[in-house]
């Protein structure tokens, strides 16, 4: 074996050991793990005081008023819809009453025509029946006329027949009592 070389021992060393446990618990960091919850905590407050709390508070501020002009919008389109019905009913209620004013026109109108066209009709039969009633007169007078001459006449032939005797037409009329 060789002489010259140096000896090579082989060592193992053990750490000293560290208490077992869960670190945040470990009573010996305590005031550390205090000092930098401060300094996180102050670190964190102050950003969401200074940059987000704005930021969210914008946000929010916005949205409220976006809201409340819809609002408002909804609002004056409500108001301009009833309206805009309102004035669609009294235009509706007018042209009814309008239709109505006319019908009752056309109505009256035709009902004037009517009575008219009835008194005229009226009138013409009344005449009609005057004139047929005269007709009628005058042709049983004619026809009276016509009786006692053809009776007249018979008269005169019958008695010329069963007696022979002639008898004059004046004779015969008041024979027969006319």
């Amino acid at each position: 074996m060789m002489a010259d070389a140096p000896a090579t021992i082989a060592t193992t060393e053990v750490p000293a050991k560290e208490p077992a446990g869960f670190p945040p618990f470990k009573t010996e960091t305590f005031a550390s793990q205090l000092f930098w919850l401060a300094v996180t905590f102050t670190f964190l407050f102050v950003v969401l005081w200074r940059v987000a709390g704005p930021r969210i508070n914008a946000a929010i501020t916005g949205r409220r008023g976006a809201i409340n002009g819809a609002i408002a919008e909804a609002g004056k389109a409500r108001a301009d819809a009833e309206a805009a019905q309102a004035a669609y009913e009294n235009a509706l209620a007018a042209a009814r009453a309008r239709a109505n004013a006319l019908a009752e026109e056309t109505r009256s109108k035709l009902n004037a025509e009517i009575a008219r066209a009835k008194h005229d009709a009226d009138a013409k039969a009344h005449d009609a029946m005057a004139a047929a009633d005269a007709r009628i007169t005058e042709t049983r007078e004619n026809a009276k006329v016509a009786v006692t001459v053809a009776a007249r006449d018979a008269a005169i032939a019958i008695v010329e027949r069963l007696t022979g005797d002639k008898v004059s037409a004046d004779d015969a009329a008041r024979a027969m009592g006319s």
